[in-house]
């Protein structure tokens, strides 16, 4: 099974960047879809964007579509997540995930990393 490292949380003012790293180990990092999802104090996991196996495809949140930019290196077992105007309502910790399923399949995301905590200043 995949095991997964987040990194790159902080805190960022409204308005700014922060790019969140992922890195996966195991057997086979190329088999798996890939996904970020984050969960806010207080209320449930949220989807944010999901990347296919060889990357070509991808799928967002309704909520940070044309901000967030999710891209992943499979000769480095590693997903990205380039998030651009941030706001503070983006504010939450965010958790790296694999799946063997389909990238746009939520259910089937079933390996998770520990999480990074994103903390967007007003």
């Amino acid at each position: 099974q995949v095991q997964l490292v987040e990194s790159g949380g902080g805190l960022v003012q409204a308005g700014g960047s922060l790019r969140l790293s992922c890195q996966a180990s195991g057997p086979s990092f190329s088999t798996y879809s890939m996904g970020w999802f984050r969960q806010a104090p207080g209320k449930e996991r949220e989807f944010v964007a999901g990347i296919s196996r060889r990357g070509v495809l991808s799928i967002y949140g309704d909520s940070v579509k044309g901000r967030f930019t999710i891209s992943r290196d499979n000769a480095k077992n590693t997903v990205a997540l380039q998030m651009n105007s941030l706001k503070p309502e983006d504010t939450a910790v965010y958790y790296c995930a694999a799946s063997l399923g389909s990238y746009s399949s939520l259910r089937e995301y079933r390996s998770w990393g520990q999480g990074t905590l994103v903390t967007v200043s007003s």
